[in-house]
């Protein structure tokens, strides 16, 4: 995070009375906070709104459909397989005796994203779904996360690891002797 500036707003007294009370229902225990995120929020709308396709993001799409509806299980599968390097992780819910919900959490170029999407969006049993964008850090920010640029940066002084040398077994990673 950079150098925090101070700035004032003027706003009517019934707006402000009215976002004090939402925020409050949220959460934030001051309003500069939940105006950073109302910033940050519209910064990252305004440049997922305009991604090119070929910008890598993340996203998760949630789906809702009827499990008894003829093969969707095998289509869901075989497109998330057909597109397993955009798929990260799956969640699938049991919502009713009739109906599921997955949240799929992705990540890859903004067109194959929304692709995917909608193939699975578009199949017959889906009752509703959305996908919801977002960039990564250095999308959002314009620089690189620290852990990013820390990772990047090479030691400056040899040293061993003296787990390194160690072959961990199953039961070694666990912890358990044997």
């Amino acid at each position: 995070m950079g150098e925090i500036s101070r700035f004032g707003v003027s706003a009517e007294d019934d707006l402000l009375e009215s976002y004090d009370q939402l925020i409050a229902t949220q959460g934030y225990t001051n309003r500069s906070e939940a105006l950073r995120d109302l910033m940050r929020d519209a910064l990252i709308k305004s440049r997922v709104d305009n991604v090119p396709d070929d910008i890598e993001v993340l996203g998760s799409l949630t789906l809702v459909y009827d499990h008894h509806a003829s093969e969707l299980n095998d289509k869901m599968a075989e497109i998330q397989h057909d597109h397993h390097g955009l798929v990260v992780s799956v969640m699938h819910v049991h919502i009713s005796h009739d109906d599921c919900m997955e949240m799929i959490v992705l990540r890859g170029n903004a067109k194959e994203i929304r692709s995917l999407s909608g193939s699975l969006l578009s199949l017959k049993g889906v009752k509703h779904g959305q996908l919801f964008i977002t960039l990564q850090v250095q999308e959002i920010t314009g620089r690189e996360s620290k852990a990013t640029a820390d990772s990047k940066q090479k030691h400056k002084h040899p040293h061993k690891h003296p787990h390194s040398n160690k072959k961990q077994t199953p039961s070694s990673a666990f912890g358990q002797r044997s």
